[in-house]
């Protein structure tokens, strides 16, 4: 008996819409706009040797041909499309689809994996940049667990709670500045909130306390109730604030085309503490109404 057949419908829901979110913003952003694939494509250490010795192409005449270049952009669109059918197989995929679903779920997920690399590698391979996004290429992961294989839910929880305190006290570690605190952080909270310069530096360092805190509390029973409320809460707002906080008026179209993705990418930063909430407390009938209803729409779509 597979997981899909005991486990809450509104939990599958959760997740479908978590890995359709994630998918649909790395397609967004393949195709529209870029993704760090040059981060090793033309990392001279690793390759240099490879090219020259075996395409018989100097290094210089690799990085500057401009069918190089061009190659790599194809490739990332193409990239993008396949993320776009994995986005449409996450929020149409049935229990008995498991070949579908190992092919676009668990290979989805294992590009957001090469992806979480490659911007750990840009990023000075700071491992923290890597867990970062562990909640995202955990999400595919999850639905693939609870739709087709019989691993017990307890299992499937605690890889979801893994996953947030990865996440969660990652992201803390560039909000509290032990890495080097993003400028977008700053600029975000400076134009979401009337603050000065030195008390959003504040703001964030106490935030990214909080990070630290939710990622210890969630596995506490007594307290991990609170504390994933608090996670789904500023997991939204964090999320939100992509947008909101690079929001101009007079340039609407580029606003929502540069920003939107970010959003869609990090919303399951909410939806995976709002998994374990509703697993934990199956009675909150507002989220029950909300979650039935997206069901029977996607349902009815497929």
């Amino acid at each position: 008996m597979n997981n899909s057949e005991t486990i809450n419908p509104r939990l599958i829901s959760i997740l479908k819409i978590s890995a359709f979110l994630i998918f649909l913003g790395r397609a967004y952003q393949h195709i529209v706009w870029d993704a760090p694939y040059r981060t090793f494509l033309w990392d001279e250490s690793m390759l240099q040797g490879i090219i020259e010795n075996i395409f018989n192409t100097s290094w210089n005449e690799y990085v500057t041909s401009g069918a190089v270049d061009n190659g790599i952009n194809t490739m990332t669109k193409v990239i993008g499309v396949l993320y776009l059918a994995c986005a449409i197989v996450a929020l149409i995929i049935k229990p008995n689809m498991k070949k579908v679903g190992k092919l676009f779920l668990l290979g989805g997920s294992f590009g957001l994996f090469i992806l979480a690399v490659l911007y750990c590698k840009q990023k000075f391979l700071h491992v923290g940049q890597f867990f970062e996004y562990m909640i995202q290429f955990m999400s595919p992961v999850l639905l693939y667990l609870a739709l087709f294989t019989t691993v017990e839910f307890k299992k499937i929880r605690l890889i979801a709670l893994i996953a947030i305190a990865f996440t969660f006290s990652c992201h803390g570690l560039y909000a509290i500045g032990y890495y080097p605190r993003p400028g977008n952080f700053i600029d975000m909270t400076l134009n979401t909130l009337p603050i000065s310069e030195p008390s959003a530096h504040m703001l964030l360092k106490i935030a990214g306390i909080l990070d630290f805190v939710v990622a210890i509390a969630i596995f506490i029973p007594k307290i991990s109730y609170p504390a994933l409320v608090y996670a789904f809460i500023w997991g939204g707002l964090t999320a939100l604030a992509r947008l909101v906080g690079h929001f101009h008026i007079e340039f609407l179209g580029n606003s929502f085309n540069q920003w939107t993705w970010e959003v869609l990418i990090r919303l399951p930063h909410a939806l995976i503490p709002l998994f374990v909430i509703v697993a934990d407390r199956p009675e909150i009938s507002f989220f029950k109404n909300k979650l039935l209803n997206i069901k029977q729409h996607t349902e009815t779509v497929s």
